[in-house]
């Protein structure tokens, strides 16, 4: 499983100093962005060379705990299903141990001329579905 250390800003937060709801789905974003790059994967050069993009298609969100300003905190990616066009993850936020927010995220692949579905190239489709964890 992948982890990507965070740390809560003021930007991230309501007036409250507790992480904005909606702040999360940026740090789930970056997570899997930072996985793809540990991978070799280089998204602009994806977008460049194969016309491809990713988008999220789908995503179940279940807020456990709060964070707050100044929190250190990690997001995990695990890659749960790899397909031709799609992909499933399994994401986590913790704060140590504590579990703060548990997410399903369905990511489609788009050719970024179309934005229509298009198949991941098949060097990359190996990798991901060899990287693919199961129950």
């Amino acid at each position: 499983m992948f982890s990507h250390p965070l740390r809560v800003y003021w930007e991230d937060t309501d007036a409250g100093g507790v992480v904005y709801h909606a702040q999360y789905l940026a740090f789930l974003e970056r997570a899997r962005s930072e996985w793809l790059r540990s991978l070799g994967q280089d998204q602009e050069l994806l977008r460049r060379e194969h016309d491809l993009v990713f988008a999220v298609r789908a995503m179940q969100v279940d807020f456990r705990a709060p964070a707050r300003l100044d929190d250190a905190l990690h997001a995990t990616v695990a890659l749960r299903e790899c397909r031709n066009a799609s992909m499933v993850f399994a994401q986590e936020v913790r704060r140590g141990d504590r579990l703060l927010l548990a997410a399903t995220v369905r990511i489609a692949v788009l050719a970024a001329s179309t934005f229509r579905p298009r198949p991941l190239p098949d060097a990359l489709y190996d990798t991901l579905k060899d990287l693919e964890e199961r129950d």
